[in-house]
């Protein structure tokens, strides 16, 4: 089962559990593949896993930053329009959860 990570502007599918592999061709210069060896090595990885997994933390990192992005400008055009923000405290109470 795939599940969503949901935004008022995206929606993305989060990982769960193991997945089948599957592959991506790369096209990098000698240079690039030397220096991504020399650090998979000294971070103790595959090439394979050091790419996937920087490469992951990198479009995630982008993504948030883009949804922070989008949630301020969101909060913005509330402001202009007189939308008051409520406090923690009042949004706890509004969901019926305890502010522990």
């Amino acid at each position: 089962m795939t599940e969503h990570l949901k935004s008022n502007t995206m929606v993305l599918p989060l990982k769960k559990g193991a997945q089948k592999m599957t592959t991506i061709t790369l096209k990098v210069s000698e240079a690039d593949k030397t220096f991504m060896k020399a650090m998979a090595k000294f971070e103790g990885v595959s090439l394979s896993e050091l790419i996937r997994t920087k490469t992951l933390e990198a479009l995630e990192d982008e993504y948030d930053a883009r949804v922070a992005d989008l949630a301020y400008q969101e909060y913005l055009e509330d402001l202009e329009k007189g939308v008051e923000p409520i406090t923690w405290e009042e949004m706890m109470h509004d969901l019926g959860l305890k502010d522990e």
